[in-house]
């Protein structure tokens, strides 16, 4: 194999061990056994996520865009909308690529527009990387998305190697260089951040259902971008850690529904006022 198609392996092999856990049954062959006593290859126990919820990101890290000028991470926020972050490198064989596929499908169809409910931001951690990589990845995607590239929206970025590490720390995310591939592996997640710049949330994988993405917006936005129905649907939904999703919440459903039980009573309570004092007005006349 190549080494290419190597790191492309050892990082979906990451990804795997990364997800939940669950039992096998059956008996296993000397050979399962043989595997499963070998210890992981060095470089995936330096990578993963720890999760750093409500975590400030480095807004004033300098960094450079796809044309080549300089951008302070704190330009892609305005203080109003969120913005979701994605940590790649433009010339990862495999596992990027595909993160930033579900996540320009995620965003083309969750039903929020992006640059007027919510930003995005990729940032390259590959310090060798440059701008014009950037630059050929950002308008693959957002032709994509049908969107065009001629504006400003949806930055891809280079950096140092501290500057995007400082990046990486904040959120939790941590990479590694495999020296014998030359390749980087890491984690699969995208990460949602609130309009100042914190972490609000995370979404793993390679595919992001469109209806999470716009949960974890509008969560990350304190109800102030999306509908009413947005706000109604996370009362009834929560973020479970468990299964990485956002799901049924059964306080929610009581607590809606018990809202619209004292809602139709409040309505029969007046009403039946109202033509009690109409049957005492047309009496008294």
């Amino acid at each position: 194999m190549s080494p290419r198609l190597l790191a492309a392996a050892g990082a979906l092999a990451a990804l795997a061990a990364a997800a939940p856990a669950r039992a096998q049954h059956g008996p296993r062959t000397s050979i399962g056994d043989t595997a499963a006593n070998l210890p992981p290859p060095a470089v995936l126990q330096d990578i993963g996520i720890e999760e750093r919820l409500g975590n400030a990101l480095p807004l004033d890290t300098e960094l450079v865009d796809w044309n080549g000028r300089p951008f302070r991470l704190r330009d892609a926020f305005d203080g109003k909308k969120p913005v979701v972050l994605s940590l790649v490198y433009y010339d990862c064989p495999m596992m990027c690529g595909l993160i930033l596929s579900g996540a320009a499908k995620a965003m083309r169809e969750n039903g929020l527009v992006l640059g007027k409910d919510f930003e995005a931001v990729t940032l390259s951690f590959d310090p060798e990387e440059r701008p014009a990589q950037g630059a050929e990845r950002r308008r693959g995607y957002l032709q994509s998305m049908g969107l065009s590239d001629a504006g400003s929206g949806w930055p891809f970025l280079v950096g140092t190697a501290a500057a995007s590490r400082a990046i990486a720390d904040a959120v939790g995310f941590r990479y590694a260089k495999d020296a014998a591939t030359g390749e980087w592996a890491h984690m699969a997640a995208i990460f949602v951040l609130t309009p100042d710049g914190r972490v609000s949330r995370y979404l793993y994988g390679i595919e992001y259902p469109p209806k999470d993405l716009r949960l974890a917006v509008v969560e990350a936005a304190g109800g102030k971008v999306g509908t009413s129905f947005d706000r109604l649907m996370l009362t009834c939904f929560r973020y479970d850690p468990a299964s990485r999703k956002y799901e049924p919440y059964a306080i929610g459903f009581l607590r809606v529904g018990g809202a619209l039980v004292l809602a139709a009573l409040s309505g029969l309570i007046l009403g039946l006022v109202w033509r009690e004092r109409r049957a005492k007005a047309r009496s008294a006349a």
